[in-house]
């Protein structure tokens, strides 16, 4: 397996764990005195997801800028 389909496989359980996390504030929330750390919870994956997600999309452009790049540098010679 190489790199993206292996960041793309995690980018797809992270989100599985945000989701998880969310529902488990919710229920949180209900009680009378929520603890802060299940608050945070969510932020975990869900930084994890920004960062995951930002390479994931930037990868077709950056791809797309080299073999552009690529072309130009080879017909410029």
């Amino acid at each position: 397996m190489n790199w993206s389909n292996w960041l793309r496989q995690v980018h797809r359980w992270l989100s599985i764990a945000f989701t998880l996390a969310v529902i488990l504030n919710i229920l949180a929330m209900r009680q009378s005195e929520p603890a802060i750390w299940v608050g945070m919870l969510a932020l975990v994956p869900l930084i994890l997801l920004l960062a995951t997600g930002l390479y994931l999309f930037a990868v077709p452009h950056v791809a797309r800028w080299r073999t552009a790049r690529a072309a130009w540098v080879d017909g410029g010679q």
